[in-house]
């Protein structure tokens, strides 16, 4: 099994930066970020798996950039120039195996998910 403990969601001002985290417990080829807003589906955000490039959403093509740190077993997003509508509950998923390209935005892509952190921009 993998466990996802995600952190770093806050109230920030529009054109503001954060930075969300996800510890991860157990293997994974493919890892991503989702996010979900009130009355809509869950969204791909952002994902990578093991030696191949990251895919984005074209919505945050530009300002967002997911990076992993094994020595420290942690999924970061890097969200800069933030904007109202990126305000959602962001959640880190994670796959043992691997998606093919396509597919690493789709949320049944993934079999472990973390709680989520929320995220508003709001000034």
């Amino acid at each position: 099994d993998v466990q996802l403990v995600e952190s770093g969601g806050a109230l920030v001002q529009p054109g503001g930066s954060l930075r969300l985290s996800c510890e991860v417990s157990g293997y994974a080829d493919c890892m991503g970020w989702f996010r979900q807003a009130p009355g809509k589906e869950r969204e791909g955000v952002a994902s990578f798996c093991r030696g191949d490039n990251m895919e984005y959403a074209n919505s945050v093509v530009g300002r967002f950039t997911i990076s992993r740190d094994n020595a420290k077993n942690t999924l970061y997003l890097q969200m800069n120039r933030l904007n109202p509508q990126d305000t959602a509950m962001y959640y880190c998923a994670a796959q043992p195996g691997l998606i093919l390209q396509w597919l690493r935005l789709r949320r049944d892509a993934y079999t472990y998910w973390g709680q989520g952190t929320q995220v508003t921009v709001s000034s």
